[in-house]
């Protein structure tokens, strides 16, 4: 989706990540897969625990009160939002508590709250103010109509107001010119396989949130490589197919997944759209079915 503008809402985005019976699907695909290819082999389960490890993936961040001042600036509605979850099965003490003032437990995600964190980190990559979303090549490219058309803009509804006059607007992770730097440089290193763009041009949802989760990152000291291992756990509870075929293909190579380079897996190579359909027509057998990730309705 390079430059596309189509808009989405928040419940078009919402519903692709109720994805738990997708992510089952895929493993007893790759299962398939797996026992068909000579390379050493590995459960269907395992596979499936190994990237989508079922107790979750601790962040290496404190969220602390940025819940908080992102509904107090308005980027986020609360009301919106808790009407939102509560027509689809409610809003638990957990989401509710990231809302607030001090919430300084470590956040896990799992593949149940995967889609609740997404769009908290859009929330935050679209409000903060960072030089990123100023860039004439890209967000700012008059070509494309105004940054204000694109999914990560146009499909947030969830903010009090039009969401551009939230976008850019609000110092809420402030960074060092070091830090400034590294989330420049790795976001450039970061692809999704929604579309063929890097995190530097967060056009989609998924770009977008992955901005604000590498700014919060940066601004905690968190390295480079630890920067690229928490992208790509976390980029595989978003694209849960995605990340269990090119597990897969890297099984079928005689590379278990803990031993990849997650920079290398975050690559346009395997992460964007094409470079993730090269990886998917390699395999035996990939995943079909509705595995979350898209960028349009």
């Amino acid at each position: 989706m390079e430059t596309e503008t189509k808009k989405r809402t928040i419940e078009d985005v919402v519903r692709e990540y109720a994805t738990p019976l997708s992510i089952i699907g895929a493993a007893v695909v790759i299962a398939v897969s797996l026992s068909a290819n000579p390379a050493p082999k590995v459960s269907a389960d395992s596979l499936q625990e190994s990237v989508l490890p079922s107790s979750g993936v601790t962040l290496p961040i404190a969220w602390g009160d940025l819940g908080a001042k992102l509904v107090e600036v308005g980027a986020i509605d609360q009301v919106k939002l808790e009407a939102l979850y509560k027509d689809r099965g409610g809003f638990p003490d957990e989401y509710k508590k990231m809302l607030e003032k001090n919430m300084n437990e470590k956040i896990v995600i799992t593949s149940w709250n995967a889609g609740y964190l997404l769009n908290l980190f859009w929330a935050l990559g679209l409000a903060n103010k960072n030089v990123i979303l100023e860039e004439k090549s890209e967000m700012m490219n008059p070509a494309y109509g105004g940054a204000g058309n694109f999914a990560s803009t146009g499909g947030w509804t969830l903010a009090r107001g039009d969401a551009m006059s939230h976008y850019n607007m609000h110092a809420l992770v402030t960074l060092t010119v070091e830090q400034q730097d590294l989330v420049d440089r790795v976001s450039r290193n970061i692809y999704r396989p929604c579309c063929g763009n890097s995190t530097h041009f967060p056009d989609c949802n998924h770009g977008m949130a992955m901005l604000g989760l590498l700014e919060l990152m940066a601004s905690q000291g968190v390295g480079e490589q630890d920067m690229y291992k928490t992208a790509l756990a976390v980029n595989s509870y978003w694209f849960p197919e995605t990340y269990l075929t090119i597990a897969a293909y890297m099984q079928q190579k005689g590379v278990d997944w803990k031993n990849v380079s997650a920079q290398e897996m975050l690559s346009a190579n395997y992460s964007s759209s094409s470079g993730y359909q090269d990886i998917s027509s390699k395999v035996t057998q990939p995943p079909q079915g509705t595995g979350g990730g898209g960028c349009s309705a």
